[in-house]
């Protein structure tokens, strides 16, 4: 049985939100790829720090994870970029079997 998730990541602008996406999806390393326009407040080096970002949602398969996140580690400008896996207990079948399909 495989297994599905969906991984976050941020980016600075929509321009290098669209390099990730692009490139996470010309390798079929996810399904789908979100874009959202978020702001985000966060410590960072010991400063509270807040700035307009793109969130973007990942869908893929658990498997394919650790060469999704090279290659969003690979385009990625931040220095520490935020790359969660959140695993996904349920979904429609019809739904999964397309991210099966396409990566």
């Amino acid at each position: 049985m495989t297994s599905y998730a969906v991984v976050l990541t941020t980016a600075k602008s929509p321009g290098d939100a669209r390099r990730i996406a692009d490139k996470v999806l010309s390798e079929k390393l996810a399904a789908c790829v979100q874009l959202l326009a978020i702001n985000s407040l966060y410590t960072w080096k010991g400063e509270v720090a807040e700035e307009s970002e793109v969130l973007l949602l990942l869908k893929t398969r658990q498997e394919l994870y650790p060469e999704l996140e090279k290659a969003i580690v690979s385009v990625h400008k931040y220095e520490t970029p935020e790359i969660l896996l959140l695993s996904v207990d349920r979904g429609l079948p019809a739904y999964l079997g397309w991210i099966d399909e396409v990566t």
